[in-house]
C-alpha cells in the first residue's frame, strides 16, 4: 500500500532518464516521499529535454539539469593529468573523475530545496555507490541517503529487467523500444566506459560496434594528422592543427577538440580487468580519447622541464596516491584535499610544447620545447661538444658510487 506522497519527506533523485531511475523514482513515490530528479551534464550525449518530461511524467515534483561539463575539466580532469594519475598503472579514471562534481552539485541543489535525503540508482556491487555516498558524507553529513539497489525490499522486487519494465507499464513510465545492449555504459566528456553483459566473460572480444566514441584504429584514416599542444605550469593552455586551422586556448573547448582529433584517429580504447574499490575484479573496456592525447603529451614535456629529484617525488609519493584516490571517491577527504594542493607545487616549471602524431589507433610524440626552462642544455647533453661539462668530474662521481658496490662485490671473491 503506498504511503502519502511527501510524507517521508522529500528526496533529490540522481536520475538518468533510463529505465531503472525511472523506475526509483516511481517507487520512492510509492514510499511516501516526494521526489524531485537531477540530471547532471557532464558531457553525455543525452536528451535532456526528453529526460525532464519524461522525470515530470513519472511524477517528480521538480528537475534540476546542471552543465558541470566546466568545472569537470578545469576542477578534475586537468588536475588528475597534472599529476599523471592513473588507476593500476592503465586506467585513467574516467568514470572516477566525473563524480565528485556531480555529487557537490546534487548535494547543493538539495540543501537549496530543504532535501531530507538523496538517492542514487547505482548497484550494490559497483564503486559509484561508495564514490556518491562519500561525497555526500562529507559534504552534507546530516543528508540521509538512500540506495534503492541495496534495500531487499526493491531488489527482491525487481530482481531483473522484465520485473523493471512490468513495473513501469504499471505506473505508466515511457520505455524506449529499442533492445537493450548486452552491456552497460557510463559516459561523460573524458570517457565512456562500458562493463557487464557479455562483457563479464573477460575472454570475450567486444564486438566492434561497441564502441561508441573512437572509430576502428583499422578503419581510421591512412593519414597521420599532427597537432601541437602548449601547457603552461602544466594545464593545457593552446592547441593547434594546421590541417584543419585549429587554434584553441579555452580550457573546455580545447579538450572537446581533442576528442574529436582522437575519436576519428582511433585513439583511447583499452580492455582491461581492475580491482573495485569494493573488493570484486571487474572487467571494463573504456574509451578515453582527448585524455590519452592529453597524459602523454603532458608526461613527455615533463621529461623535458621538471627536475629529476622533483618528478621521482610526485611520482613515487603523489601520482598513485592521487590516483587510488580519485578511484575509491575520497576525493572531498583530508587527503584529497592535501593531494590536490601538492599537484599544483610539482607543476610550476611544466611550460612547453608538444608535437604528437595520431595514426590508426596510436600516438606518438615527434617533438617538445620550451621557451622559458632552460633544464636542457643542448651542448651540455652533446656527445660532440664538450660545453661546460668537464669529463674527468665523472671520475669521482663513479668513485664514489662505487664504494658500496665494491664491498658488496668483495664477499664474492672470497668464497
Amino acid at each position: 500500500m503506498s504511503a502519502a506522497p511527501g510524507s517521508k519527506g522529500k528526496v533529490l533523485l540522481a536520475y538518468s532518464g533510463g529505465l531503472d531511475t525511472s523506475c526509483i523514482l516511481a517507487w520512492l513515490i510509492d514510499q511516501g516521499f516526494e521526489v524531485l530528479a537531477y540530471m547532471a551534464n557532464v558531457g553525455q550525449e543525452e536528451d535532456f529535454d526528453a529526460a525532464r518530461e519524461k522525470a515530470l511524467k513519472v511524477g517528480a515534483s521538480k528537475v534540476f539539469i546542471e552543465d558541470l561539463r566546466r568545472e569537470l575539466v578545469e576542477e578534475l580532469v586537468i588536475p588528475t593529468i597534472q599529476a599523471n594519475a592513473v588507476y593500476e598503472t592503465v586506467y585513467l579514471l574516467g568514470t572516477s573523475v566525473a563524480r565528485p562534481v556531480i555529487a557537490r552539485s546534487q548535494v547543493a541543489i538539495a540543501q537549496r530545496e530543504g532535501c531530507t535525503h538523496v538517492s542514487h540508482g547505482c548497484t550494490g556491487k559497483g564503486n559509484d555507490q561508495v564514490r556518491f555516498e562519500l561525497a555526500y558524507y562529507a559534504l552534507a553529513p546530516k543528508l540521509q541517503v538512500i540506495a534503492p539497489w541495496r534495500i531487499p525490499e526493491f531488489y527482491q522486487r525487481f530482481p531483473g529487467r522484465n520485473a523493471l519494465l512490468a513495473y513501469a507499464a504499471e505506473k505508466g513510465i515511457p520505455v524506449s523500444q529499442t533492445p537493450s545492449k548486452p552491456w552497460s555504459t557510463d559516459e561523460n566528456l573524458f570517457h565512456i566506459s562500458y562493463e557487464a553483459g557479455i562483457l563479464e566473460n573477460p575472454n570475450v572480444t567486444p564486438p566492434k560496434d561497441m564502441w561508441k566514441l573512437t572509430v576502428d584504429p583499422e578503419d581510421a584514416p591512412n593519414t597521420p594528422e599532427r597537432i601541437t599542444i602548449t601547457f603552461k605550469a602544466g594545464k593545457p593552455v593552446r592547441v593547434t592543427n594546421e590541417a584543419d586551422n585549429t587554434d584553441l586556448t579555452d580550457p573546455l573547448d580545447l579538450f572537446l577538440y581533442l576528442n574529436t582529433v582522437a575519436r576519428r584517429n582511433g585513439v583511447g580504447r583499452i580492455d582491461i580487468v581492475e580491482n573495485r574499490f569494493i573488493g570484486i575484479k571487474s572487467r571494463g573496456c573504456y574509451e578515453t580519447p582527448g585524455g590519452t592525447i592529453l597524459r602523454a603529451a603532458h608526461i613527455d614535456l615533463e621529461g623535458l622541464v621538471l627536475d629529476r629529484e622533483v618528478r621521482a617525488y610526485r611520482d613515487e609519493h603523489i601520482t598513485p596516491v592521487f590516483g587510488k584516490m580519485m578511484y575509491n571517491g575520497l576525493y572531498f577527504s583530508p587527503e584529497g584535499d592535501l593531494l590536490t594542493k601538492m599537484v599544483p607545487l610539482t607543476q610550476t616549471n611544466v611550460n612547453g610544447s608538444v608535437r604528437v602524431k595520431l595514426y590508426k589507433g596510436c600516438l606518438s610524440v615527434e617533438g617538445r620545447w620550451s621557451d622559458s626552462e632552460t633544464l636542457y642544455d643542448m651542448e651540455q647533453s652533446s656527445m660532440d661538444v664538450q660545453g661546460d661539462f668537464e669529463p674527468t668530474d665523472s671520475d669521482g662521481f663513479i668513485r664514489i658510487q662505487s664504494i658500496r658496490l665494491k664491498k658488496w662485490g668483495e664477499k664474492f671473491q672470497k668464497n
